[in-house]
């Protein structure tokens, strides 16, 4: 980033304690962090953070990294199980994820897909590509490619612009939808020559990762614009961290924020199981709790779909709050304030006998 007093990446403990992100004693718990899981924090993340808040607890690693919870799993949503082939997850039959990439501009701690992203033999070769392009074209079923990683636009202009052509040429695929938390980590790279490789005739959509109202400043404000102004919608998705975002002040702040940019809140995610992410996780009862909490005090437009992706590759599932349940002699149903009111049987589109009267 221009200007900035920081090296391109910050990788080690001595780095991050000379910018003032860690305490002078945390470099060597930071570096044997970085043996389990890479440390890389940018410029620009180097610039919007202080040690200790919101934005350094995703990215700086802490003592948390090395408490192992009882539920821990090095798969959470069970990828493994529904890959085929190096580069593929086929999980639900109209779509299918791509993973060309397996790098990121910095590593969020609490990475899913921690034990594979960051490391040796991160992207997919010529060869390997081909084979994935071949097993989309041999599924009619596929409706939707999403290019996630790793983070996609990591990947060259031209790279990228080849991927998104070969798959906007296979007849059958109607949507491309690329993961992205490069705008937020590094928006300098979102250039023209990035955005340009993203045409197609197919629909595009980018969904951008963002976990709190401090990420959304003007530069990455900008790099969405950016999207935005080229015709590409875009979408959010957060994952929901203690000490981040479980608090509905910041969370109303940042779906709002998001709205405001003219990026739609797609799902708020309940955290996953992965090694040495327990201190990151809330009980679901919370989420729901942040959820209810948002219900009526926010726009439409700025209500995610909260969700939890079922351990062992099960696939995602809602978990917001309950609204509607059986009651004397129909339903009963909560409104956002808590008050609970009845509502008639409905039979197969009939009108209701006793509300309608005798015949």
């Amino acid at each position: 980033m221009t200007n900035s007093p920081f090296p391109n990446r910050l990788r080690t403990g001595r780095e991050l304690v000379a910018a003032g992100l860690a305490e002078p004693g945390a470099a060597t718990l930071i570096d044997r962090a970085g043996e389990i899981f890479p440390v890389a924090v940018t410029a620009h993340l180097a610039q919007s953070m202080t040690a200790g808040d919101a934005l350094a607890r995703q990215f700086v690693p802490g003592a948390g990294e090395f408490v192992a919870g009882a539920a821990d799993r090095s798969d959470p949503i069970g990828d493994t199980a529904h890959s085929p082939l190096p580069g593929i997850v086929h999980r639900y039959p109209d779509r299918v994820l791509l993973t060309p990439l397996l790098v990121c501009p910095a590593y969020c701690r609490f990475c899913f897909r921690r034990e594979t992203v960051g490391q040796k033999d991160a992207g997919l070769s010529h060869a390997e590509l081909d084979a994935a392009y071949s097993y989309i074209e041999s599924k009619p079923e596929i409706w939707e490619v999403i290019l996630s990683g790793g983070d996609p636009l990591m990947l060259p202009p031209r790279r990228l612009a080849s991927i998104i052509a070969r798959i906007g040429a296979i007849p059958h695929v109607a949507v491309i939808r690329i993961h992205t938390r490069l705008p937020v980590l590094d928006p300098a790279r979102v250039t023209r020559s990035l955005v340009k490789a993203l045409e197609t005739d197919k629909a595009m959509f980018v969904v951008l990762h963002c976990n709190h109202p401090a990420e959304l400043n003007e530069a990455v404000r900008a790099a969405c614009a950016a999207f935005i102004k080229a015709g590409i919608p875009m979408l959010s998705q957060t994952v929901l961290l203690a000490g981040v975002n479980d608090d509905a002040g910041i969370f109303a702040a940042l779906m709002r924020k998001l709205v405001a940019c003219r990026i739609k809140p797609y799902y708020l995610h309940h955290p996953d199981l992965a090694p040495g992410t327990a201190h990151f996780r809330v009980a679901i009862e919370r989420g729901q709790e942040l959820m209810r909490e948002l219900r009526g005090r926010l726009s439409g437009l700025c209500q995610p779909q909260y969700v939890l992706d079922i351990p062992g590759g099960f696939g995602k599932v809602p978990i917001g709050p309950e609204y509607l349940r059986r009651g004397d002699g129909g339903w009963a149903v909560t409104d956002w304030q808590g008050r609970t009111h009845a509502y008639p049987e409905q039979r197969d589109g009939r009108p209701d006998i006793a509300a309608a009267g005798p015949v």
